[in-house]
């Protein structure tokens, strides 16, 4: 065997165990939490470690969905309420939110790459450093803000906060998908009558449609992964996501990590169908964003 070879071997190799390494760090804890939301309560005090159940069950997702069960010879309620709610609110913050800055950042974005207006470089450069700004240090003035406004536990608030915190970014997106696009039939456009409002619905979105929808997944996924904000800004069940929601299954006494996961598992399915129905357009998306 030459050297060659050897070197052809060890490269695949490599790359063979890189592949597996990452896929076990990104695929594992989805996994465990799928293995252990079907495990039954005895198998998982067991000192001796499963990876697939012994007993396969689904209490912990009939608790969730609406089903009541026995512990011990009580009777353990449906947390569904709960859940249904939370989920509605997930779904609610998240599409709003989503919907709203795409919107904003199409318009916006056309506004700083077709426009003429002094300070225009130096005001996308002032939008665009607000990413580097965390979070927890304008947490505090930000609720004192919305107790002013009385939008403490609103769908409003936290749907304003969301924007404001994924629009620079979509925002950033979409003017290098618009830098990106010749301006020709533009002025085509432009040339019979047509305004510019007509001519960015009406030509350019369709043709920057990739970038829109690059920007609408990640948006929406940044939204639903949410924690902090909600935390803070949607105290009750009124507002409250799921990722606020799935940790409070922890009480005082007892920690239901089968329910936990079961809610887990759930919960990651709508952003999971939305990357993959759209992912090609995420990558197409984010080339022409990174084509300039």
């Amino acid at each position: 065997m030459n050297r060659h070879t050897l070197h052809y071997l060890a490269s695949k190799t490599g790359l063979t165990v890189a592949v597996i390494l990452l896929l076990s760090w990104s695929i594992g804890p989805i996994y465990w939490s799928l293995v252990t939301s079907l495990t039954t309560p005895t198998d998982m005090i067991s000192t001796v470690p499963h990876f697939w159940p012994p007993k396969i069950t689904f209490e912990h997702y009939e608790k969730l969905l609406g089903a009541t069960s026995q512990s011990q010879g009580n009777e353990v309620q449906s947390v569904w309420p709960q859940f249904s709610r939370a989920f509605i609110n997930s779904m609610v913050t998240s599409i709003v939110s989503t919907l709203l800055t795409v919107i904003i950042a199409a318009f916006g974005a056309y506004a700083f790459v077709r426009l003429r207006f002094p300070g225009r470089d130096l005001l996308f450069v002032l939008v665009v450093a607000t990413l580097a700004i965390p979070a927890y240090t304008v947490m505090i003035p930000l609720y004192r803000l919305m107790i002013s406004l009385k939008l403490i536990d609103t769908f409003t608030g936290v749907i304003l906060i969301y924007i404001s915190a994924f629009l620079p970014l979509a925002l950033w997106l979409m003017r290098s998908v618009y830098q990106a696009m010749p301006i020709s039939l533009e002025e085509a456009a432009w040339l019979d009558g047509a305004s510019k409002v007509y001519t960015l619905v009406r030509i350019v979105m369709p043709l920057a449609a990739p970038g829109l929808i690059a920007s609408a997944i990640l948006t929406f996924l940044n939204a639903w992964g949410q924690f902090m904000v909600p935390l803070v800004f949607s105290p009750t069940l009124k507002t409250k996501p799921l990722t606020v929601l799935i940790p409070e299954f922890v009480t005082r006494n007892y920690v239901d990590y089968g329910l936990m996961n079961a809610a887990g598992i759930l919960a990651i399915i709508p952003p999971v169908l939305l990357v993959l129905f759209l992912n090609r357009y995420l990558v197409q998306g984010l080339m022409a964003g990174a084509s300039k």
